[in-house]
């Protein structure tokens, strides 16, 4: 595929294009749910000034929360993605699949089950011990990295170190809900799943999310022609004038940040940081500073539509899904192709 060079016109274009995707996405969000008021309903009540206070309710206190962290959420685990696919030059990488996500998650459940008895534990929220257990995987996974053998070898033993963390995780987390009180383990089950149920969430906390997410996609943003080069290698990087280190740990913890923050108020919500910033590869090229923008935009329209589509499942299942288990439906299937691809071209060469 012809890739073209990176204009300012072209940039403005594909990003107001994504932007209006991931407005239609947000509107349908607020125009449909669970309940049977929506659509055409929702625009006359708007624009005629009619809400009552049931209608209300519905959109400010149920829908509006949603579909912010939808798209909060979703742009902080597709930028995350991106910038592992970079940092690793493994377009397999995900903050889910290489273990991040299940650090964050850790780290998040040692605080809510031990954090008011335990000291170490005692002075972190669950934002912070889910930084620190997602900063934690990532350090893993770098300190992998450094024994694993080079090229497609050493891309599969860091996704293996993924897996291997992640049961590892998995089965601290099982352990801790199986020595708690029944109704803790349910509210640790809840949050694992991966949901976006956040209407009780006050706006000051919406706020200071919002402000962690921009953090983290401005911090990738400002290192996106350094990830530029670090995709050639790292000698051919440092050979370029990039500071190496510096910029693979800088862009680590940004990624982590939005990572950790995503973990903390909804839960594993895996695949995202795989499908779409791959998707957004294959469709625009790989040059990081059309990529993450463009990425984060999608990411979040993403999980926007697919948490619609887990609300919508109330008819059909008379509860809504956790849009973790949706997010997982479409992205492990596509995991497998582009895992399948990346082993027919290790043949092929």
């Amino acid at each position: 595929m012809t890739r073209h060079p990176l204009t300012a016109a072209r940039f403005g274009a594909v990003v107001a294009a994504a932007l209006l995707v991931a407005v239609i996405a947000s509107l349908s969000g607020l125009a449909w749910g669970s309940s049977g008021w929506g659509g055409v309903e929702l625009v006359s009540a708007l624009f005629g000034g009619a809400l009552d206070e049931g209608q209300r309710v519905i959109l400010m206190e149920a829908r509006l929360p949603r579909v912010l962290f939808g798209l909060l959420v979703g742009a902080a685990l597709s930028v995350a993605g991106a910038v592992f696919q970079a940092i690793l030059r493994n377009p397999l990488a995900d903050p889910y699949i290489l273990g991040v996500s299940g650090g964050a998650a850790l780290g998040g459940t040692l605080v809510m089950a031990f954090g008011a008895t335990a000291t170490l534990l005692g002075g972190l929220s669950v934002a912070g011990a889910s930084f620190a257990g997602a900063l934690g995987a990532v350090a893993l996974i770098l300190l992998v990295g450094t024994w694993a053998p080079g090229g497609r070898a050493g891309t599969y033993v860091l996704l293996l170190t993924g897996v291997v963390f992640n049961a590892f995780a998995g089965s601290v987390i099982t352990f801790i809900r199986t020595i708690l009180a029944p109704q803790k383990a349910h509210e640790l089950l809840f949050y694992l799943v991966g949901s976006l149920s956040v209407e009780a969430t006050p706006g000051a906390t919406t706020a200071l999310v919002a402000v962690a997410v921009v953090v983290s996609i401005g911090g990738a943003m400002w290192y996106a022609r350094d990830l530029n080069v670090l995709s050639l290698g790292d000698e051919e990087a440092a050979a370029l004038g990039v500071d190496v280190d510096r910029t693979r740990r800088n862009v680590v913890v940004f990624a982590s940040l939005g990572v950790a923050v995503a973990v903390a108020y909804t839960g594993l919500v895996g695949f995202v940081g795989l499908v779409v910033p791959h998707g957004v590869r294959l469709l625009l090229g790989p040059d990081h500073r059309l990529l993450l923008p463009v990425s984060a935009l999608g990411g979040g329209a993403f999980l926007v539509l697919a948490d619609l589509v887990a609300r919508a499942s109330f008819g059909v299942f008379s509860t809504a899904l956790p849009v973790g288990v949706l997010t997982a439906f479409v992205g492990a299937p596509i995991f497998v192709l582009f895992l399948r691809f990346s082993l027919r071209e290790t043949q092929d060469f």
